[in-house]
């Protein structure tokens, strides 16, 4: 299931972390998270980051995987995961737009209701394992820092056993643009919050340990 791209992950990443504008609240949550994994990082040398919403479907999978990205970009030694509370897939949709900016996706094991894909980009010293799967799943080292992407997993999470830190970064559903001519723009524009916010972080990340 690879595809070739007329973009790449540096390109959209680069491009996402200067358009997209933050406010004032927004860069305080940023912050706050950076902080977290800034001080995991001066303690254990690494940080281990789980991106929660209910599905593991769509927002939690774009974290992880742009996470997975910027850690090789800054050169951090910071691994990304994700769960839900529940298990479904790991939507068509997301996977599409993050084959069209460049991401490699091979199925490793073919399911109709949740495949399993190896992840990787141009360039990547190694690849991620990405499906739908629980926020609690043997894969999500742990210990970890927890964020979660949705007010459902906020909520329905009232305690994430062996985290570190609990962060809520919610974002804006694509789900609601499924089928309809604004597909792919919805979810290009999601995927672009998350790309920004985790440049946005990790940048603070390695001004904090330098």
């Amino acid at each position: 299931m690879s595809k070739t791209s007329t973009t790449s992950p540096e390109n959209f990443f680069k491009l996402a972390s200067k358009s997209i504008e933050l406010t004032e609240v927004r860069k305080k949550i940023l912050l706050d998270i950076s902080q977290g994994i800034a001080n995991t990082y001066l303690k254990k040398n690494v940080a281990n980051l789980n991106f929660i919403c209910t599905h593991n479907s769509r927002r939690s999978q774009l974290g992880q995987v742009w996470a997975y990205y910027a850690a090789q970009y800054f050169n951090l030694n910071i691994h990304a995961f994700s769960g839900g509370t529940e298990v479904t897939a790991f939507y068509r949709n997301t996977v599409k737009t993050l084959q069209e900016v460049g991401f490699d996706f091979k199925v490793t094991d073919f399911s109709h209701e949740n495949p399993h894909y190896l992840i990787s980009f141009q360039g990547s010293e190694k690849s991620i394992s990405g499906f739908s799967k629980r926020f609690d799943d043997a894969l999500n080292i742990e210990p970890y820092i927890a964020i979660t992407t949705c007010n459902n997993a906020d909520k329905n999470c009232p305690f994430i056993p062996n985290a570190l830190a609990r962060f809520h970064l919610p974002f804006a559903d694509p789900k609601a643009s499924d089928d309809s001519p604004e597909q792919e723009a919805a979810y290009q524009k999601t995927s672009a919050q998350i790309a920004a916010e985790i440049f946005f972080i990790f940048t603070e990340v390695k001004t904090m340990l330098s």
